[in-house]
């Protein structure tokens, strides 16, 4: 039997916009000191997995991430712009205290994840097309067995999930959101010929010691 291929998603660390509960979208924003020691921290895990590629948003935090990755693995990391968070249009900037003063309904439709309320934002269908069409290209540049990691961004990670598993288009709402160097691991079941959901939301947290353990993030 040929063995199957992995996908790992890897949501960058922290930034000071996510700290703040400010709508990030596409801003470019770096990591904070927080972001860059969970990046630091899910490295390793990372490598332990034995990815034989390793791809990466372009914008800086998504970058910052992949860098601690790269010094873990090795790998040189290829940046791909298709692997960006969605653009949210006007509401890129505000926290989110000010998007429900401005625009109550929309702000609500937001936070259950119907990002198509966002007002000038990118489409969500957009978002699929080119979070499949990267996600396709990494998953046929590995070989059997291997893994690709591909860091990247919230909400086009839960767009993504839902897509290439092949579920009705809303139904990603139903995944929470990942929390900051939370990853997904998708598996390939070669007899099926699709990907399977192995893990979801597998983060690095502290555990009061200098050491890290892996924990699955409830809610």
């Amino acid at each position: 039997m040929t063995p199957g291929r992995t996908l790992v998603l890897l949501r960058h660390g922290r930034t000071a916009y996510n700290h703040a509960k400010r709508v990030q979208g596409q801003l470019d924003v770096e990591l904070d000191e927080v972001g860059r020691t969970q990046a630091e921290a899910v490295a390793p895990a990372v490598a332990a997995l034995d990815p034989a590629l390793l791809w990466s948003s372009d914008l800086a935090r998504a970058r910052e991430t992949a860098a601690y990755v790269e010094k873990a693995t090795g790998l040189a990391t290829t940046h791909d712009e298709r692997l960006r968070e969605i653009h949210l249009g006007e509401r890129q900037d505000l926290t989110h205290e000010q998007y429900a003063a401005r625009a109550p309904e929309e702000f609500a439709r937001f936070r259950r994840g119907d990002y198509d309320a966002a007002l000038g934002g990118e489409p969500t269908a957009a978002v699929r097309a080119r979070m499949v069409a990267v996600l396709g290209d990494l998953l046929a540049a590995l070989g059997p067995g291997e893994t690709g990691v591909a860091v990247s961004h919230g909400a086009a990670v839960r767009v993504a999930v839902g897509a290439v598993l092949g579920w009705p288009d809303d139904l990603f709402h139903t995944l929470r959101g990942l929390d900051n160097c939370g990853w997904v691991e998708l598996r390939e079941d070669p007899d099926a010929g699709c990907l399977r959901l192995a893990a979801y939301n597998r983060v690095v947290a502290p555990e009061g010691t200098p050491g890290f353990r892996f924990v699955e993030a409830s809610g």
